[in-house]
């Protein structure tokens, strides 16, 4: 690491992540030479068809690496789990995605905090749908935060930020592995700083706080009285989850990739058109081009296949049910 002698002692830390996209954030800190005591992910979660058990993709990574894995399903309700964190004796906390409350007692056990990595420009985004809510309302810039936990949502002081501009067709999903990589790379140019006590931490401006809410499934609802731009930043939002999909022939449709139509459609919101720049939705403000789709039951077309499969779907008219 920058600035240690030969001799010093290599910083032990307690790393704390779940989904693929914490992965870059931990072999950042191998990559330093950092000493991992202990990876924390959450337990194993049956999925699939088969509802087999299966592995957070940190566990994996931690596993390949040779690193001792711990999954506790509680650190607030489970004391021996605070008690072997802190047996551990980490220097600093990291945590990245992990998905489960850190109580007081752990966040004071490391003699440099516990870090967290953001994906949004802090105190802008809060909360647990940072990525989808800059794309939903249309943000031209967003950015990785790196914060010291406390114990509020996202409201530590801020120890590093960068910004970076959010892609036209960015989804949440692009978005979100793109944004954890800028904070893994982020973690390398800031940890020695840190450490050395080169970094001061930064107060968030509470008057500039926005709060996020973790989103559900109904959000994905298409309402086609909304504008075109809108519901265009909608199915980039909201993929890969909840997706946003509308109703056809009684059946689910779900829209996995659309562009926006300036034109003033006379016809009803939802109506779907032939225009000459492809299928489309009339919508409140413009039309929806669509691009990709997928209904009920069948594997997801690009909407040339799509409409030559389902000679009645243009004139046709989409709606919540």
């Amino acid at each position: 690491m920058a600035n240690d002698s030969t001799d010093r002692e290599p910083l032990r830390v307690v790393f704390m992540g779940t989904p693929e996209f914490a992965v870059p954030a931990l072999d950042a800190l191998l990559g330093m030479g950092c000493n991992v005591a202990g990876v924390y992910t959450q337990p194993d979660r049956r999925s699939g068809r088969g509802r087999r058990l299966t592995a957070p993709p940190v566990k994996v990574a931690a596993v390949e690496r040779g690193l001792p894995v711990f999954q506790p399903t509680s650190l607030r309700r489970d004391g021996g789990a605070r008690q072997q964190l802190a047996s551990l004796q980490p220097d600093l906390i990291m945590v990245v995605a992990y998905g489960l409350f850190l109580p007081a007692e752990t966040l004071e056990v490391p003699p440099l905090g516990a870090l967290n990595i953001h994906p949004s420009l802090l105190p802008r985004h809060r909360g647990p749908s940072p990525v989808a809510t800059a794309i939903l309302e249309g943000d031209a810039i967003t950015g990785v935060t790196i914060m010291q936990l406390d114990e509020g949502m996202d409201s530590g002081p801020v120890i590093a930020q960068v910004e970076n501009v959010i892609g036209a067709e960015e989804t949440t999903a692009d978005l979100t592995s793109r944004l954890f990589d800028m904070g893994a790379q982020l973690l390398k140019e800031t940890i020695p700083g840190w450490r050395d006590g080169e970094i001061e931490a930064q107060a968030q401006d509470e008057s500039e706080a926005m709060v996020t809410r973790l989103l559900k499934r109904e959000d994905g609802i298409i309402d086609w009285t909304f504008p075109a731009s809108y519901i265009a930043r909608q199915v980039r939002a909201f993929h890969p989850w909840p997706g946003s999909f509308t109703h056809w022939n009684g059946k689910q449709l779900k829209v996995h990739k659309a562009g926006v139509l300036n034109l003033d459609a006379s016809n009803e919101p939802g109506t779907v058109i032939e225009t000459p720049q492809g299928i489309a939705v009339a919508s409140g403000d413009g039309a929806l081009l669509l691009h990709r789709v997928q209904v009920e039951g069948r594997q997801a077309a690009d909407i040339p296949d799509f409409a030559r499969g389902y000679r009645d779907f243009v004139g046709s008219h989409l709606g919540t049910s």
